[in-house]
């Protein structure tokens, strides 16, 4: 038992991940529950948090679920940039513990005051910045826009609690618009870093000696637009300018996901997730900006292209294959977990076509979605608890 508690409690990704996965499937089965009873038992179906229900079903999937694998991922890649050692033990097991504590709190927040929710909360990311400061610190400063985007996202949740204690209206649907946006930039700039890289790899000991060439340029101007749309889409009024700049975004980061040459790796799933991860991320910045700028659809449908889509598979891709090499495991992944791949993508255009063309059956692809994004991320759990769990295979980590 003290040699799998040391072997969890070794590297972030060990605990996060499995939280993650675990919380995908509980935090949206919930929401479905709501959905479900609460159009039949309005009388008698009552949610134990005072979040208004879409505003805990934002909050939840954002700084609940994204934000337990954005820890992971920070956690067990920084100390690879730096070469110091990972945040491990009992001061891992202490953020984790503040993690837990959020969304229990957040749970119950209608038996709590909301200065204790929110402070209790926010204590999760705040602890989180500090340690992968204490990482970075004298590292390369490229490096250091990872602790800015975690500053915004403690900021942004301060924004969705500061209108629950009263001292502004209006912000909580702010705060998460640019959680939303910074875990974009995030996907925009990590995804950027790995997919090629995880590409050239494979294809180089396939025996092409210049599969993916660099791009700097459109590297550059793929992450600056999507930085440019985190801006523009706080200025209030200011949704024709966000409409261009996303459309202008979705162009070039679909240049950029084009020179990657996804469709050479068809034959290896735990490569090819990461490439659609990316690729429901250009159709989601391309039906923000057709929503901002026409009357075709409903922002909503652009949120969920980002989030079931992009943000899901893109984190499913991350946590499937680093927990994989971190454990010292082949980067093969099961064929279940292939279906899961699947599934989730699924999912995603069942959430986004079916309201878009069938609304009178909104309810019906809402609930149907949720369940393909439950069995994807359930998948993941099985699989992935033995292998987070257990001592990695050959030593340490």
């Amino acid at each position: 038992m003290t040699e799998r508690l040391d072997a969890f409690l070794s590297y972030g990704f060990r605990p996060f991940f499995l939280f993650a996965g675990i919380y995908a499937v509980v935090g949206m089965a919930a929401w479905m529950a709501w959905i479900g009873l609460h159009a039949a038992h309005a009388e008698v179906f009552r949610m134990s948090t005072d979040f208004p229900p879409f505003q805990w079903h934002a909050h939840e999937m954002l700084f609940g679920y994204t934000a337990a694998v954005v820890a992971g991922f920070l956690l067990t890649a920084t100390p690879g940039w730096t070469g110091r050692g990972p945040v491990a033990g009992r001061p891992l097991a202490l953020l984790a513990a503040a993690w837990v504590l959020g969304r229990v709190v957040v749970w119950f927040s209608a038996f709590l005051h909301p200065l204790l929710v929110a402070t209790a909360d926010l204590l999760f990311l705040a602890l989180l910045t500090g340690f992968v400061f204490r990482t970075l610190v004298g590292g390369k400063p490229r490096h250091l826009v990872f602790l800015a985007l975690l500053i915004v996202l403690i900021a942004a949740n301060a924004l969705v609690h500061g209108e629950r204690l009263g001292l502004a209206a209006g912000t909580a649907d702010a705060g998460h618009r640019l959680a939303l946006d910074t875990v974009v930039l995030l996907i925009a700039i990590i995804g950027g870093r790995v997919v090629p890289a995880f590409t050239r790899n494979v294809l180089r000991r396939e025996g092409e000696s210049d599969p993916v060439p660099a791009r700097p340029w459109i590297d550059r101007l793929a992450v600056a637009s999507v930085a440019a749309v985190v801006v523009v889409d706080q200025i209030p009024e200011g949704e024709a300018a966000a409409g261009w700049i996303a459309i202008a975004a979705a162009l070039a980061n679909g240049l950029r996901l084009g020179g990657w040459r996804g469709w050479r790796v068809l034959d290896q799933p735990i490569l090819w997730i990461t490439h659609v991860g990316y690729g429901w991320l250009v159709v989601g910045l391309a039906f923000k900006g057709i929503s901002l700028l026409t009357n075709a659809m409903a922002e909503t449908t652009a949120i969920h292209v980002l989030t079931v889509g992009a943000i899901g598979s893109m984190t499913l891709g991350i946590m499937t294959r680093a927990g994989l090499g971190h454990t010292g495991r082949p980067l093969r992944v099961a064929g279940l977990v292939t279906a899961a791949y699947l599934v989730l993508s699924l999912a995603t255009v069942i959430r986004v076509a079916g309201p878009l063309w069938l609304p009178e059956y909104y309810n019906v692809a809402v609930l149907t979605a949720g369940t393909g994004w439950c069995m994807a991320f359930a998948v993941f759990t099985w699989v992935y608890w033995p292998i987070l769990t257990r001592p990695r295979i050959g030593g340490e980590g």
